[in-house]
């Protein structure tokens, strides 16, 4: 007679929580801590920052409500590690972020040990279904901060003149890539948004139905070696291809290429979290960190344009969830693989977050979460431009085809490419 080992929920919880709280320590393993303190755009946050306030959400959100007896690390972490929530405390500006001298990373690192060690406490007893539902609502948080922490410092060490790699490179060679074909799709009238099972943030939902016309989708990424192209034909310098908007940011930011790209004696080369490639070496892998505006361009030069984000949700539902995410090592895209026999388009997980032409919006009946952890979402629904997909530096499991996520059009520091629709 075989028996089956019941795991509690609150038991498999725990687990998961301590896999994510490690890996965010892994990440950081090796920098020091004067990695850790560079705040090298408004946009981005110094590590260190990353580190605390990941433990300030479970400290914040779960410990003071439900842990009896339990005692705050320190009375300013409450309003020091905020990063918007204005219902729960105020906070300071997000730009000065890197002079936080105090507190060190020691006792950021003790907080850390602080909050984990009372968590464990509070999940190994009889935790509440609410309890639950916000610590699996702190990982997911926490699982953004990891993607946020690696996007951050690809900043930071290319601010840096030395150019430090976050890991050695490992040499490579471009290879050709395959013509730029498309994916048919019918179209119809089809359900967006999660399903129900499993874990959603509240921007996913409800689930409702949308019409789609007829539409195809790109098999593949659009690759650096096909955007030099696209430079090298006066992309940058031709008005007529670009949203009004959108040419203003180039004129008024200069802008000749993607965020990380330099040129040196008349040759482009990209910096990645693997140090600096020419351009050449990667001429096959996906363009990243380009904005809504440039991803736009190319489409409009290229004679195409980009996918709505209900198009590639219907195109990615029901396919595995399985590329080139956080757990693959790479920490930079990859050359797409040869589609599957259904000929479903490749790359449509991971390697970059994928531009769409939808703004971020609130589904029809969005209902933000009750009390500050409503302003996780939905007090951005203004002026923001939505992704789908996930980024070679999306952990595992953190990603599904209902998955919004969204930045303002301008945006270049994150892992963003294009991928092109008909």
């Amino acid at each position: 007679m075989s028996s089956v080992t019941h795991v509690s929920p609150a038991a498999a919880l725990a687990a998961r929580f301590r896999t994510v709280r490690g890996r965010t320590l892994e990440l950081v393993a090796g920098l020091t801590p004067e990695d850790m303190m560079v705040q090298s755009t408004p946009e981005a946050s110094p590590a260190k920052w990353h580190l605390a306030h990941t433990a300030w959400f479970f400290d914040s959100f779960i410990l003071r409500d439900f842990e009896h007896g339990y005692r705050p690390f320190h009375s300013d972490f409450h309003w020091l590690f905020n990063s918007y929530y204005q219902s729960f405390a105020e906070f300071p500006e997000k730009r000065l972020r890197a002079s936080f001298s105090r507190p060190g990373l020691q006792e950021v690192l003790a907080y850390r040990a602080h909050v984990d060690a009372a968590m464990e406490r509070l999940l190994a007893g009889d935790a509440a279904a609410e309890v639950l539902k916000r610590v699996e609502l702190g990982l997911n948080h926490e699982e953004q901060h990891q993607e946020l922490l690696l996007t951050d410092i690809l900043n930071a060490f290319f601010t840096n003149p030395l150019r430090p790699a976050y890991k050695a490179a490992e040499p490579r060679v471009a290879k050709a890539v395959a013509p730029m074909e498309f994916a048919p799709f019918a179209g119809g009238l089809c359900e967006v948004g999660h399903d129900g099972a499993g874990f959603a943030f509240d921007n996913e939902l409800p689930r409702h139905r949308v019409w789609l016309e007829p539409f195809a989708l790109g098999r593949r990424l659009v690759t650096c070696g096909e955007y030099a192209e696209f430079m090298a034909d006066g992309g940058y310098r031709r008005a007529g291809l670009w949203l009004s908007d959108g040419w203003d940011t180039v004129q008024r930011e200069g802008w000749q290429a993607p965020l990380y790209w330099t040129k040196t004696d008349g040759v482009w080369n990209v910096f990645t979290l693997r140090g600096e490639r020419s351009l050449g070496s990667v001429a096959d892998v996906p363009v990243s960190q380009v904005s809504y505006y440039e991803a736009d361009a190319y489409a409009r030069w290229a004679g195409h344009r980009l996918p709505t984000e209900f198009e590639w949700e219907a195109a990615a539902a029901g396919t595995e969830i399985r590329g080139n995410l956080l757990d693959s090592g790479a920490l930079t895209s990859l050359p797409a693989t040869t589609p599957g026999q259904d000929q479903r388009p490749a790359q449509l997980w991971g390697d970059c977050w994928e531009w769409t032409a939808s703004a971020y919006l609130g589904y029809p009946g969005f209902r933000p979460l009750a009390g500050s952890l409503g302003e996780y979402n939905g007090k951005f629904m203004s002026g923001q431009m939505v992704l789908r997909g996930g980024s070679c530096v999306t952990p595992p499991g953190h990603i599904r085809a209902s998955y919004r996520n969204f930045f303002q059009p301008q945006t270049r520091w994150q892992f963003s490419g294009i991928r092109l629709a008909e």
